[in-house]
């Protein structure tokens, strides 16, 4: 068997391509003003400073504007929340980022959901999610959002599928399943704890590996013929799934690196320019 590989990479880049073209018309209803995405960088993190510097440049691509926030890393929950009012209230923002993680002394929850609906572009808030979940309009979690459109763009069919979520975070896998459900799949969400975990996997169509565990998820668990997104990243350029021995028995698989990575931040820009779509009306 000769597995389709869904490249996120090749999708992020034609997507830039169509954005760039949007954002030209933007330009031109809006006094060559720009769309604007703001990140806040609360603290020192290197990883999350890299994080936001790619969001910077996926931003310049498609000749977007990245207005960069740095506070520091004794910043309280009221300033950053005061910093955030101050963004919802400029109307010339259309996007706002707050990097996870921020430092331990501020309530992280409640600044997202600070964050206005409509420039809720990472899909964190939870009003964003229930809205998600309950079909509604309302961005989403950028990664999850970003496995969907890869999807959708390989025609890979869920709708009567047996899709297994591994993973339970807020921002991945909770959001992942849902999306899968609204998609007409039928969903199993299982986690590092779910017993008989590998009985479980071996019934899916669909596997998606969000547990954040380096090759976690063995490749004998996985049937022939299955669907493999592996959201995972570490050392090594591994994922979450143990992905060789399976290139040759799966259906369809997402690459690690080249997968799912870059449709996070290519989502966060596309969700970006929709917003800034709505505003201009």
């Amino acid at each position: 068997m000769s597995a389709l590989v869904l490249d996120g990479k090749a999708l992020a880049k034609k997507t830039e391509q169509e954005l760039s073209e949007r954002v030209s018309k933007l330009k031109q209803l809006n006094n060559s003003q720009p769309p604007i995405l703001a990140t806040i960088l609360v603290g020192a993190d290197p990883a999350s400073a890299t994080y936001v510097k790619m969001k910077g440049n996926a931003c310049q691509r498609i000749g977007m504007d990245s207005l960069k926030i740095e506070l520091g890393g004794d910043t309280t929950t009221e300033q950053l929340l005061a910093k955030i009012a101050e963004l919802n209230s400029n109307d010339n923002v259309h996007g706002i980022l707050l990097q996870h993680p921020v430092p331990s002394q501020i309530d992280e929850r409640a600044c997202f959901d600070a964050i206005a609906l409509e420039k809720d572009v990472d899909g964190v808030t939870c009003l964003g999610f229930g809205r998600m979940s309950m079909g509604e309009e309302a961005y989403g979690c950028a990664t999850p959002k970003g496995i969907m459109r890869l999807l959708e763009a390989y025609d890979i069919n869920m709708s009567g599928q047996h899709a297994v979520v591994v993973g339970r975070s807020p921002i991945l896998g909770k959001p992942m399943a849902l999306m899968l459900l609204n998609a007409n799949a039928t969903v199993t969400i299982c986690h590092s704890r779910t017993e008989g975990l590998a009985e479980h996997i071996k019934r899916a169509d669909i596997v998606v590996g969000a547990v954040g565990k380096p090759e976690f998820i063995k490749a004998e668990w996985i049937k022939d013929g299955a669907v493999v997104v592996d959201a995972g990243y570490h050392p090594g350029g591994v994922g979450d799934i143990e992905m060789a021995p399976l290139l040759d028995r799966v259906s369809a698989y997402t690459p690690v690196p080249g997968g799912v990575g870059p449709m996070t931040i290519n989502t966060l820009i596309y969700q970006s320019v929709h917003s800034a779509e709505q505003k201009s009306g």
